[in-house]
């Protein structure tokens, strides 16, 4: 599709395939600039999958060339107030999760084309991200006279370390693919086009895992980065105790010792 947006055309697609909720930016023609529209509709997604127990994982990919230019700065700047960006709707989650509740569930990113501003905060703000060996990626706030407001300054210095977070945060310089890798942006950088099949079966893996499991790993490293490691080892044994008492963990075991596959059921 070329020319002006298509209307009430959504910006954000979802799809639920097994446990995994496929969550496409859809604006190819903007090269998914994002609008207020998108923002609301991915903090929506965001929520769908954080609230629906038959869901374990967020696979976030973009339709078209590009991942996204970044943010529509002519649509969003004119909302903002001295109070903030208010994207969330009743029932959504923070895409970026800096502000109300964050996501209890992983999310992985499969990046192409160009990777701008908010969708590298957005990868910052995701588990694992799968890049084609062609993306290009860049904070370019700096260069508009803004700043980044979806996390980059704080998570990329501990990435990066601080030199690289501020080479690129202090320049608007684009980096490649492998250099997000270096940096810890990317996790894992593949050929061109094979990003979002990657992300998936890498999604489906995790989705195929006992999901109280994957939650309260996800809690803990999460309590890790947020109130230091006391805190997150002060957590371990009463998670611990809790899973054994599960059935999946009942499960678990039994599936070993019998030599067969696993039928988790979240519970």
């Amino acid at each position: 599709m070329s020319g002006p947006d298509a209307g009430d055309r959504p910006r954000v697609t979802v799809e639920r395939r097994g446990g995994v909720l496929l969550i496409g930016l859809d604006r190819p023609e903007k090269r998914n600039a994002a609008d207020l529209r998108m923002l609301r509709e991915l903090a929506l997604a965001y929520g769908r999958l954080d609230d629906d127990p038959g869901l374990h994982v967020g696979l976030v990919f973009a339709h078209g060339d590009h991942f996204t230019a970044g943010l529509d700065l002519t649509d969003v700047l004119p909302a903002v107030t001295d109070t903030g960006l208010d994207i969330v709707p009743e029932g959504g989650v923070h895409p970026w999760q800096v502000d109300g509740r964050s996501l209890t569930k992983p999310v992985v990113l499969a990046v192409q084309g160009t990777c701008l501003t908010l969708g590298v905060e957005l990868a910052l703000a995701s588990d694992i991200v799968i890049a084609d060996e062609t993306a290009r990626f860049g904070q370019i706030e700096v260069s508009r006279a803004i700043l980044p407001f979806g996390g980059a300054t704080t998570r990329l210095p501990r990435r990066a370390g601080w030199g690289d977070a501020m080479r690129y945060l202090l320049t608007g310089d684009l980096f490649g693919a492998e250099e997000a890798r270096r940096i810890g942006v990317v996790q894992e950088v593949v050929p061109e086009g094979a990003a979002f099949d990657r992300a998936l079966r890498l999604a489906e893996r995790i989705a195929a895992q006992a999901p109280l499991a994957v939650q309260a790993t996800l809690a803990n490293a999460r309590l890790a980065v947020r109130e230091g490691d006391a805190a997150a080892e002060a957590s371990l044994q009463p998670e611990l105790v809790r899973l054994l008492g599960t059935d999946d963990a009942r499960e678990g075991v039994a599936a070993f010792t019998e030599r067969r596959d696993p039928r988790f059921s979240g519970s």
